[in-house]
C-alpha cells in the first residue's frame, strides 16, 4: 500500500470511487487475477470488467485473493450486445455473477446500444435485476445523448452511469453536459487514449512541471471534470503510478492548456458504434 495516497483518499461520486482498474484485454488468467489483487492492495476500490473481456472469473479470483473485503470493492461488469434481449440479460447477468464468484455487482452496464439492444426490453430486465438486489446500480455504455435520454425515460431503475471513451484527445463536452443534465455519472474508459497522451506536448510540459507522469496528468484532468477514470494497468509500476494521480492537483493554467487541445482522436471505433 502506498504511503502517499491511502485507500480512503480516493474521492467518490454517488458511492463510486473515481479511480478504478480497467481490465480490458487483460485475458491471461493469472496476470489478470494478480493485477486485480495488486490494485486492491495498493488502495483501489473500483474494478471494471465485462462479459466480452472473457476474464470475469479471473477478476473474481483477484478480488477473493486480495486482503480487502468484498463489501469494500465497487465491482462493475457489462452485458454484451448479443445478450441484451430480456431473457438473455437475466440469464447472462447471473452467469456473470457466478463467474465473478459474487452475490451481486455494484454496477451492471449495457455495453453498447447495438444489435439485440431494445431500450424497453433490455432495461426492463436490468430493472428486474435491480429490484432483486443482484445489481446495485444500472449503467449504460457508449450511449450518445439521445440514447441516454431514451434510456432514462424507459428504465424503472435510475441510470447511474454512462461509460464512454474520454480523455484529453476526446473530451466529449456535449456528452458530459447531457449526463450532468440527467444526473448520470460519467465513467471514462481508455482515459490515457491507449498511450497517446504520452505524446502530447501539453501533457508532457504539465507532467514535467509537477514531476509526475503524463498518465497522472490525464487522470487528474478527468477527476477535475468530475469524471471517473478506469485506466487499464497490469504491472505494479503502472498500477501505482495511476493511483498516485490522486495526489496531483492541477492548477488553472494546466486545465486550460488541456481544455484547449483541439485534436479529436477516437481509439475505440467499431462499425456498430452509435456515432457511425
Amino acid at each position: 500500500m502506498t504511503d502517499d495516497v491511502p485507500p480512503d483518499f480516493c474521492p467518490t461520486t454517488n458511492g463510486m470511487p473515481m479511480l478504478g482498474l480497467g481490465t480490458w484485454q487483460n485475458e491471461d488468467p493469472d496476470a489478470c487475477a494478480e493485477s486485480v489483487r495488486t490494485a486492491l492492495e495498493t488502495g483501489y476500490r473500483h474494478v471494471d470488467t465485462a462479459q466480452a473481456y472473457d476474464n470475469e472469473e479471473s477478476v473474481g479470483e483477484g478480488i477473493a485473493s486480495a486482503d480487502v473485503d468484498r463489501e469494500d470493492v465497487f465491482l462493475a461488469t457489462k452485458v454484451w450486445t448479443s445478450n441484451l434481449a430480456y431473457d438473455d440479460v437475466l440469464e447472462t447477468a447471473r452467469e456473470s455473477l457466478d463467474r465473478l464468484g459474487v452475490d451481486y455487482v455494484d454496477l451492471l452496464y449495457v455495453h453498447w446500444p447495438a444489435r439485440t439492444y431494445d431500450p424497453e426490453e433490455t432495461l426492463a430486465a436490468f430493472s428486474e435485476l435491480y429490484e432483486e438486489g443482484l445489481i446495485e446500480n444500472v449503467g449504460v455504455s457508449n450511449f450518445l445523448p439521445e440514447q441516454l435520454e431514451a434510456a432514462v425515460d424507459v428504465c424503472d431503475a435510475p441510470i447511474a452511469a454512462n461509460q464512454v471513451e474520454l480523455h484529453p484527445l476526446l473530451q466529449q463536452p456535449e456528452l458530459r453536459e447531457a449526463c450532468a443534465n440527467y444526473d448520470v455519472d460519467v465513467v471514462a474508459y481508455s482515459p490515457l487514449a491507449r498511450g497517446a497522451v504520452f505524446d502530447r506536448p501539453e501533457l508532457r510540459d504539465i507532467a514535467a512541471k509537477h514531476g509526475v507522469s503524463e498518465a497522472q496528468v490525464s487522470l487528474a484532468w478527468l477527476r477535475e471534470k468530475g469524471v471517473t477514470a478506469i485506466p487499464k494497468a497490469t504491472g505494479e509500476e503502472h498500477i501505482r503510478d495511476n493511483w498516485e494521480s490522486l495526489a496531483l492537483e492541477l492548477d488553472r493554467d494546466d486545465i486550460d492548456a488541456i481544455d484547449a487541445i483541439e485534436e479529436t482522436s477516437r481509439e475505440v471505433d467499431p462499425a456498430f458504434g452509435p456515432w457511425n
